[in-house]
């Protein structure tokens, strides 16, 4: 994996179709933390193979900034994937860093896609390991599976949710594609992100929503997006250059928080090394442990990532 990547943010993951030279040529100006140049859904069949050669020259070709760069391939089960690997890893050179693997269902699908990208690597004269591993879960067997996935290589980096082909493969009678359904009491998605997201932190990779399919609905977005921002997960796609600048707002702490979170670890330094050394204390009106600092540094990592600062006191 680039050893630059697996520790940037990804609030904000802009798909963009292969297929399209005009999206692919607007894409780096969008402020999104991550960008993958998509092979797969968002490019038909018959355009899939002449997409390669453009999302070469795409990544070879546009200054891209400090955005992670991604490519998604097709899934395993076409006549696709080998070459998309081959053709785009090994022409668009160092600066491509991950490849995105869709509908994972195995941890030998991840194994295999790191087998190869190591031959394609050496072949290209790529650093060994350079391309980073996003796995997505969208059917009901990766789901079963997904702790062994996330274990699976050590190029993996995010694992992320496939909401519209996960309700497909669940065999859910809505259209809504993972969208909230009014006549159901609760939230009938809410197993499948934790489970994800809980398989993802065991293994220490970031964890991704995936898509909001009603585009032109901003405010729907955001109040659906915090879902997924309340549960910890790390960021969430766009498919539209309107969703960027939500979800980089949403998935960065406030800086009130960030602040506070500094706050908190510096008061249990204090308490936990000087006078009586208590594991616990009072910050105003809370009390604080361990806990709370493990808490108050995973805010703390997220604002620094985000590009925040602690005010001045």
């Amino acid at each position: 994996m680039s050893a630059r990547t697996r520790n940037l943010p990804r609030r904000s993951c802009l798909s963009v179709p292969g297929s399209s030279e005009k999206m692919l040529g607007k894409a780096p100006g969008l402020g999104a933390d991550m960008v993958f140049i998509d092979l797969e859904d968002s490019v038909s069949p018959l355009e899939k193979e002449s997409a390669r050669a453009k999302a070469v020259r795409a990544v070879r070709e546009q200054d891209w900034g400090e955005t992670i760069l991604c490519v998604r391939v097709n899934s395993w089960d076409t006549p696709w994937t080998a070459y998309d690997v081959i053709e785009v890893v090994g022409g668009a050179g160092e600066r491509l860093e991950e490849v995105m693997l869709p509908k994972v269902q195995t941890a030998a699908e991840v194994v295999a896609l790191d087998l190869l990208l190591t031959q394609v690597e050496q072949k290209a004269g790529l650093p060994e390991g350079h391309i980073g591993i996003e796995a997505q879960i969208e059917t009901a067997r990766g789901l079963i599976n997904v702790e062994e996935i996330c274990a699976a290589s050590p190029r993996l980096e995010t694992i992320i949710l496939g909401p519209v082909d996960m309700s497909a493969s669940m065999e859910m009678p809505s259209l809504r594609g993972g969208l909230e359904i009014p006549e159901y009491p609760g939230d009938y998605f809410h197993y499948v992100f934790v489970k994800i997201l809980m398989a993802g932190r065991a293994n220490g990779l970031q964890v991704i929503d995936g898509p909001y399919v009603k585009i032109r609905d901003l405010e729907g977005f955001r109040a659906f997006s915090t879902r997924a921002q309340i549960l910890g997960y790390d960021g969430k796609w766009a498919l539209h250059p309107d969703q960027v600048a939500i979800l980089n707002e949403l998935f960065s702490p406030t800086q009130e928080a960030f602040d506070k979170a500094w706050a908190v670890l510096e008061a249990y330094e204090k308490a936990t090394t000087e006078g009586e050394r208590r594991g616990a204390v009072m910050f105003g009106d809370e009390m604080i442990d361990e806990a709370s600092r493990k808490v108050a540094l995973k805010i703390v990592a997220r604002g620094e990532r985000a590009g925040l600062t602690r005010s001045a006191a």
